[in-house]
Order: structure tokens, then sequence, then C-alpha cells
């Protein structure tokens, strides 16, 4: 008759002071006392009739039987941890966390998500919205969309898009009695302004470009999420200084308009595509990396044929009229 095999607890106390060594860097790696670790090896002793350690004065080393049993235990513990890890790794690839911008996210990735969901049906897809960057290790996050340098040297880095800033508004304000057509209307339109963290161009820098004097460009509405500007300006509460690709839906829309430029490329700083390095061969990050990528492409493509042309002074209604 085969011999029962003895608790997993004692054998697992076996495993790790075989390979320490030692009762109290064993009890350590266990999160159990070292007269609690003690007890589980005389026990587990006891039931094999055999002693597994020689106790010395000030170290312990195992026996004949205790160097004979611990490959096949080591093996043991080994074979189930590469077991539960393969349902961890199946249910890594069904799971994708995915962090962005809040405006980006809510403003740019949201409206589309509905495509990525229907073509990868399989993979459950969270998306969290953050001002600041994820950590990977820490947060459960797979990937990453960050308006950044991109200048992560620890992570698998790709570029994704520039990112630009100019004049929008709701349409309506291009109509009525007293209609915006160019920039020397703007001191009767509030100017909407976004406070986010960082040196990003202002309106200040944005009137010095178009050669506008004159327009106290401290005052106007002031937000400091640029989802929430961009709504406030398409209902009309006045002119944005906005982020070209995060209102990229909302003037597809007919929502936003560029009523002018010039546009101002946001110095040191583009979308960047970013994951842990190796991560990237992960088949749901891989799927949502090509998917990203034709996404971002057809949204600049979009926006070049929207915003063409768009210089101080020119009106963009024109322009998307031909």
């Amino acid at each position: 008759m085969r011999r029962p095999l003895p608790p997993l607890n004692a054998l697992r106390a076996f495993d790790a002071t075989a390979r320490h060594l030692s009762f109290s860097k064993a009890a350590g790696e266990l999160h159990v006392t070292p007269a609690a670790l003690s007890h589980q090896i005389r026990g587990l002793e006891d039931l094999l009739g055999l002693k597994l350690f020689h106790r010395r004065a000030r170290s312990i080393e195992l026996t004949e039987a205790g160097r004979l049993i611990q490959p096949g235990i080591r093996t043991g513990f080994e074979s189930l941890r590469v077991a539960v890890d393969q349902l961890d790794r199946g249910r890594r690839d069904r799971v994708l966390v995915v962090s962005s911008t809040p405006g980006l996210t809510a403003k740019w990735l949201v409206p589309r998500l509905y495509r990525f969901l229907a073509k990868h049906p399989d993979i459950d897809t969270r998306i969290t919205a953050s001002v600041g960057y994820a950590d990977f290790t820490t947060d459960g996050v797979d990937l990453g969309i960050r308006l950044s340098s991109g200048a992560h040297p620890d992570l698998h880095v790709e570029k994704l898009s520039d990112e630009w800033l100019l004049p929008l508004c709701s349409p309506r304000l291009l109509e009525g009695e007293h209609p915006l057509r160019s920039p020397a209307d703007l001191p009767r339109f509030n100017l909407i302004q976004i406070d986010l963290p960082g040196v990003v161009p202002t309106w200040a820098d944005w009137m010095q470009l178009a050669g506008i004097e004159g327009i106290d460009t401290r005052r106007g509405l002031r937000l400091n999420v640029a989802d929430h500007a961009l709504d406030a300006a398409s209902e009309g509460a006045g002119v944005v200084l906005g982020y070209k690709l995060v209102a990229a839906h909302d003037i597809a829309q007919g929502r936003l308009v560029a009523p002018f430029g010039p546009e101002i490329p946001v110095p040191g700083r583009s979308y960047y595509f970013v994951c842990p390095k190796g991560d990237e061969k992960r088949p749901a990050i891989k799927a949502f990396r090509d998917w990203v990528f034709a996404e971002i492409g057809d949204t600049v493509a979009l926006l070049r044929r929207v915003t063409q042309g768009l210089t101080a002074g020119v009106n963009a209604t024109d322009q998307t009229s031909r």
C-alpha cells in the first residue's frame, strides 16, 4: 500500500528550510515563527520516521534522507507554481488595463473604443484615466498612452503622434449679428483657459505667434480638465485654445470648429505608446497597439483635412466647405 503524502504545509516548511539551511530565513519566507516552522519539520520527521536535518550548534545541514527527497519536493513545488502561473497568464491574455490622460480618454479613446471591443470581444478591456504616469509594477496597468517627452528608458516606447493647440469654438459663434471671423473679434468672446501641470503654450503665446496685441489673455473661464474646457466651448461658452487630437471627435461631429489659426505644436511632448519591455509581444497588448496606431493615423489624416491651411485670419469653415 502506498504511503499517504505528508501535509503540504510540512513539505513547504521542509523545502524552504532545505534551500536556506536556516530555520529563521525559512520562517521569514513563509511568514511564520521559527518555532512554528521547527514544529512542522519535527512533525514531518515523525511522520516519515527519519531525521531530515542535522541540527548543529549554529547551523543545520541535510541528512542523507533529506538530500534524497529534497530534489523531488523542490521539483514538485516548481510544477505547482508553473501550473498556477499558466492560469495567471491566461487571465492576463484576457484582461487588458489601459492607462491614459483624462482628456484623451474621455474625448478620443472612449468614443471609438467600441471598434476595438467589436474586433476583440475576447479581451476584457479596462480603462483608467490619470494625470500622473501609471506604475506598471504596482498599479496593475498593462499599457499606457502618455503625453510626454518619450524618455522612459525602462519601458517599451513607440511614438504615436505629435499634439497641437489651436483655437476652437462652437459653430454657433460663427453665426449671428456679431460672428467670430478673425482674431480681431476675440475681445467680444470669452477666452476659455485650460490650467494643466507643466509648461504648455497659453493664449498669450498664441496671441504673440498670431501677431495679435491689445487682448487681455488673463480673463475668461478657467478649467483644469481639457475635456471640460472642450465641452464648455462646444456649448458656446467661448473660445478655447484646445488640444487638437483630444478635440478630434468633437471636430468630426461638428460640435467644434477651428475658426482660424495658427496652431501651435506642444513643445517637447508627444503621445507615446508605452508598456513594460517584452510585454509588447503579448497578444492582447499587440492587438491594442495595432488598433490604436491605426486609429491615430485615421485621426491625424482627418484633422489634416479639416484644419488644412489654418493661418492667422484664415477661416477654417471656408476650408472645410470646399
